[in-house]
This record gives structure tokens, sequence and C-alpha cells, in this order.
């Protein structure tokens, strides 16, 4: 199909009343019942019920999942669920330190960005 910017006004009022004749003809359809797909006519239809045995079945490998997830799984654990590593007073002077020997570096040869 051709871009809607390429059609003419002509072609425009047809695909109009192309969309109005399938509307029309879809909801005709609607009123004989055959309008819901997937159900069958006359009411929501049989729901799916799940034995007691496969809910467990799920319900035990969620807790599997979560257990793992929870003990890391041999994965880099999120910065939520680890210990904050804290440094001491003397390791922050340190680094503040040597950010500000670097900074004063880079200042030196006129950069403004390190």
């Amino acid at each position: 199909m051709s871009n809607i910017k390429d059609l003419t006004v002509a072609q425009l009022k047809r695909a109009v009343e192309i969309m109005e004749e399938i509307e029309s003809l879809q909801s005709q359809l609607d009123s004989l019942g055959g309008g819901r797909r997937g159900r069958p006519p006359g009411g929501r239809g049989r729901k799916r019920r799940m034995s007691a045995a496969g809910r467990a079945r799920i319900a035990a490998a969620a807790k599997a999942r979560w257990a793992r997830y929870r003990r890391g799984a041999g994965k880099a654990r999120p910065a939520k669920a680890a210990k904050r590593k804290r440094f001491s007073a003397a390791a922050r002077a340190r680094l503040s330190a040597a950010a500000k020997a670097r900074w004063a570096k880079a200042k030196a040869a006129g950069k403004s960005t390190l």
C-alpha cells in the first residue's frame, strides 16, 4: 500500500467509504453473534482450571527462583541486596586527595574536564 501522504482526495474519500462499509458489516456480524472471536456465542465460555498439583509445582518453582536470586546464584548481586561497603575516614581522605590532585593537574593543563 502506498503512503497515505501520496493519496489524492478522491482516493482518501474512497478509503473512508470502504472503512465505513467494513464497520457496518462488522456490526451486522456482531449482531448475529459471530462477532466474539475465540469465545462461544451466548456466554463467557468455560474458564481454564488448574489442578492443585499444578499450582503447587508453579509455586515451588517460583520459591526456588527467589531463593537462587537471594543467594546470588553465581551472579553479581544487585546493589540493594548487597551490603554497602563503607570506607574509613583515612581511605576517604586519600581518595579525596587523589581527586584534588587530578583536578589540579587538569586545570594546570588548561582543561575544564578530566
